[in-house]
């Protein structure tokens, strides 16, 4: 009986092939990571709209506040999606009788369509969520905003944005980083809804507000996982 025996050169070999295991194994794992990232996946989302609402226009051009249109937003744990009704007090001729004449900006608008129609409807327009949490992780709007946490810390600048999109990666390790140090997130409460404010002394006022505050550095899990 004749043994086939391996070539003596392939012993030369096993150490090249146990380096590209070793190194594609590490690549590989790289790029899932990677891939599989909150800031790779989740940052830059944009969603098409059913209505083009401009928030560089209505909240940079026009200064209006964020709670004119977020009104449950130091209130509540969401911050609610406008009503029509809110938006159709600008973009509508006539009140509800058809009669008084109102402000009427744009109201025939093609674009508007949509809110004219949910307007005779009844029915809501139909916004696609931008910054959407997983739904074992709670998040009250509230109880950031109540202490001094401004929008832009987590939506960004808003009011040059004429589609929103998701600009932080909203990841726990990004929350937590902000739990574990929030000072530098901060601001007076007057200056919360006001997306451009800057201080040169930003971080001792923060500071300072955390102090006032009694904001405490947290990392219990039941704050986010109840």
């Amino acid at each position: 009986m004749i043994r086939f025996q391996f070539p003596s050169w392939l012993d030369r070999l096993l150490p090249v092939a146990a380096i590209m295991i070793a190194f594609g194994a590490v690549y590989i794992s790289g790029i899932v990571l990677i891939g599989a990232a909150p800031s790779t996946v989740d940052v830059g989302y944009q969603p098409k709209q059913p209505v083009p609402f401009s928030h560089a226009l209505h909240a940079g051009k026009l200064k209006m506040d964020c709670r004119y249109c977020h009104t449950t937003v130091e209130k509540a744990a969401h911050a609610s999606v406008p009503a029509t009704s809110t938006c159709i007090k600008c973009h509508h001729g006539t009140d509800e009788k058809g009669t008084s004449p109102l402000t009427a900006i744009h109201s025939n608008s093609p674009k508007l369509a949509p809110v004219r129609e949910s307007y005779a409807t009844g029915l809501s327009v139909e916004w696609v969520k931008v910054h959407d949490l997983p739904d074992y992780a709670y998040f009250n709007h509230s109880a950031h905003v109540a202490r001094g946490v401004s929008c832009v810390s987590c939506h960004g600048r808003i009011d040059k944005m004429e589609e929103v999109h998701q600009v932080k990666e909203l990841s726990m390790s990004w929350c937590l980083t902000c739990h574990r140090n929030p000072a530098p997130n901060l601001r007076p409460l007057d200056k919360v809804t006001q997306l451009d404010w800057k201080a040169d002394d930003a971080l001792a006022i923060g500071q300072r507000i955390q102090e006032q505050l009694k904001i405490h550095p947290n990392e219990n899990c039941s704050t986010c996982h109840r």
